[in-house]
């Protein structure tokens, strides 16, 4: 019989579930002891952490006092860790220097900033200085106070101060460079500079070498680096020179190429950078001895000196650059001192030259005439146009304002153009609205340069036909410094001008080369004499006489100019006296106030009405 049964559990399996409970249980209890353990051994472990960590750190309340700190954080501060406790933070890392860290710094302590870095200069107590990194944390959400951890950067500022001073100087004469300069520069103009302290001005020796591209050129490069650190140091010397017994000497720069520049904080006037540019020259004027060469070179200085307010650093410079091209322009190896009279009018010189060539386009030229009139009857026998420029900001200006700027930059071919043709037109006008009396003829200035840069035969040719003037009521005017030695091109076209039937006359005779055998080979018909010339001619009192060797001059010239078959116009006549005294020795025809101002073009047509001068008091027609 077979069968089963529930009975009592076997011993075995009784002695295996308590094995099993107690296991259990132990290894319950253990995990339990274990995470005590853990929480615990924590803070010790972060204790011990803190204390070995190699990084500087501190632990500051909310009250700004430190709680705790490393001995990294000792040694870099030159401090006992054990009296650290309980000291100013702030104090330590310096965070109440400037009142921007500070109220940073305050701000983390109350919990209303995450964190604060900054840059600080820590002085050790044995001395040296040490660049740090201090950083600002608050620590975990529940634990009050911040953690002040401090990195040295003292190798890394190094470093950048290194990168700087390699960025900002000349590697060639080991000044420095055009970047510092104008930092330099930058900073003395701000107003907190010079406000607080000091004169409140500044001065600037701009310098640059006469000739040294021609050491490069012919030496070669090495020995101009060699002579450019020779000037520089001598520069140095008279900087450190005239820097004794004052704040400080003059910052020396090099701003590239062969530019040096002085640089005067604080200046006392004029004077003051009058010296120094002295200095500087009298410095360079010694020979140089390089590797076996000896050199001489001179060196131009434009010199500027101003009140620190109001002044630009580009301002500055402009003048500086302006200064050094006039001493240039003086004739080199000098110092010039900035004029601010004679800027304006280089400015202003500046300002027409941009602006000629759109005013002949818009039309603000108009010619003004002259007359010209026999010194025989007193007739109006041709009137000399001369260009006026109506200028909107500068109002009438007279030809000596420009016409040396249109020749410099070649508008004087459009403008002589156009006066040429507004003038034969305005000849031709007359000559029908005044058909019972002689035309007059009509003197048109002509430059040089338009008979190089155009075809000046081939415009006077058209203008001629289109206006219908006949050729020998056309006279060109041109100077004798132009006229006298030509060959070439401009001789073919006053030959072609002169077969036409244009007249050619000579203006401000006698005072150019006056190469009188030149003279009987060029095609010209009229002599023009200057005015110098007939001012000696000139006397107010009746006892006066003039002077005998201007008559005999004038006088000469005048018999001189006849026997080549040319006829002669005295400028500038003022007084009945000259023109009686200039009739007299044979002078054809006068032109000057005497007789009328130039005038406008209808004044003329008036004037061709009466016809005569005789008897005109003098600045009146």
């Amino acid at each position: 019989m077979s069968g089963t049964s529930e009975g009592p559990t076997p011993a075995a399996d009784l002695d295996r579930s308590a094995v099993t409970e107690s296991d259990n249980t132990y290894r319950k209890s253990y995990e339990k002891t274990d995470e005590t353990t853990d929480a615990q051994t924590a803070p010790a472990t972060y204790e011990h952490a803190f204390a070995a960590a190699a990084l500087p750190m501190a632990m500051v309340d909310r009250e700004g006092l430190v709680t705790a700190a490393n001995e990294a954080f000792a040694t870099l501060i030159g401090a006992d860790q054990a009296g650290l406790p309980g000291r100013i933070a702030a104090d330590l890392v310096d965070l109440a220097s400037d009142a921007r860290t500070w109220h940073a710094y305050r701000e983390v302590l109350r919990g209303r900033q995450a964190r604060l870095r900054c840059t600080r200069r820590l002085k050790h107590p044995d001395g040296h200085s040490v660049w740090t990194q201090v950083t600002i944390a608050p620590l975990a959400k529940d634990v009050p106070g911040v953690l002040i951890s401090v990195s040295d950067i003292s190798a890394r500022r190094e470093l950048q101060a290194r990168l700087r001073h390699l960025q900002m100087h000349d590697p060639v004469t080991r000044l420095p460079n055009r970047t510092l300069f104008f930092e330099r520069l930058s900073a003395a103009l701000e107003a907190e500079s010079y406000e607080q302290s000091g004169t409140g001005r500044i001065g600037l020796c701009y310098l640059d070498l006469d000739g040294f591209k021609a050491v490069n050129d012919t030496l070669g490069h090495r020995v101009g680096d060699r002579l450019l650190a020779a000037v520089a140091e001598r520069l140095t010397r008279v900087a450190d020179e005239a820097g004794f017994a004052r704040a400080g000497a003059p910052l020396v720069a090099r701003l590239g190429g062969d530019e040096f520049a002085l640089l005067v904080e604080d200046s006392t006037g004029t004077e003051q950078l009058a010296d120094l540019a002295e200095s500087a020259l009298a410095a360079l004027q010694a020979p140089f001895d390089l590797a076996g060469q000896r050199l001489s070179l001179s060196a131009s200085i434009g010199v500027v000196e101003r009140h620190a307010a109001g002044t630009t650093a580009t301002g500055l410079m402009q003048a500086a650059d302006t200064t050094l091209y006039w001493a240039k322009a003086d004739g080199k190896s000098r110092w010039t001192l900035f004029d601010p009279e004679r800027n304006a009018h280089l400015v202003t010189r500046q300002a027409l030259s941009s602006t000629l060539r759109p005013a002949i386009e818009r039309g603000e030229f108009v010619l003004e005439y002259q007359p010209l009139v026999g010194m025989g009857d007193g007739r109006l026998s041709g009137v000399e146009a001369l260009v006026r420029w109506h200028h909107p900001e500068f109002g009438t200006l007279a030809p000596n304002r420009f016409i040396g700027l249109a020749e410099e930059d070649g508008s004087i071919v459009p403008l002589g153009r156009w006066a040429l043709t507004t003038a034969c037109r305005q000849a031709r006008r007359w000559q029908l609205d005044h058909p019972g009396e002689p035309p007059i003829f009509v003197s048109v200035n002509v430059a040089v340069r338009q008979v190089w840069d155009s075809d000046l035969v081939a415009d006077v040719a058209e203008t001629l036909a289109e206006t219908g003037l006949a050729p020998h009521l056309l006279q060109l005017e041109l100077t004798e410094s132009a006229v006298m030695g030509s060959a070439g091109r401009p001789l073919q076209a006053l030959q072609a001008l002169s077969d036409m039937g244009v007249r050619i006359a000579i203006d401000d005779f006698g005072t150019g080369y006056s190469n009188l055998a030149y003279l009987s080979r060029l095609p010209v018909s009229v002599l023009k004499l200057d005015g110098s010339f007939v001012r000696g001619f000139q006397y107010d009192d009746p006892g006066d006489r003039p002077n005998p060797a201007d008559e005999v001059v004038v006088e000469a010239m005048i018999q001189l100019a006849h026997r080549l078959g040319l006829t002669v116009t005295a400028e500038c006549v003022e007084t009945s006296a000259q023109a009686s005294r200039l009739r007299h020795i044979g002078c054809d025809t006068g032109q000057g106030w005497l007789y009328s101002r130039p005038v406008t073009a209808d004044r003329i047509s008036e004037l061709l009405d009466t016809g005569t001068y005789a008897d005109a008091p003098a600045g009146k027609p």
